[in-house]
């Protein structure tokens, strides 16, 4: 469900981006927990930067700061 939510949202914002499947692969999981130091999956990174997760990537589109913080990335966030 949280991991639905947030490919929904990108896919409501932009025509392409890469998903790591982190379940299958403990030593990834373990290792992106670490570099966040955010407890839970999923999470999202922008050009290498972490945003959040579901709740603060759902939050922020809400209100329109995800559209905003794309564009500051380099993205032009055409499909919402």
């Amino acid at each position: 469900g949280f991991s639905a939510t947030v490919i929904g949202i990108l896919d409501s914002m932009v025509s392409e981006y890469h998903t790591v499947d982190v379940l299958s692969a403990p030593h990834i999981r373990d290792g992106i927990k670490s570099l966040s130091s955010w407890p839970t999956i999923p999470q999202l990174y922008v050009k290498g930067e972490f945003v959040g997760g579901c709740d603060i990537v759902r939050e922020m589109y809400e209100t329109g700061e995800l559209h905003e913080y794309m564009k500051s990335k380099g993205f032009d966030p055409e499909y919402v």
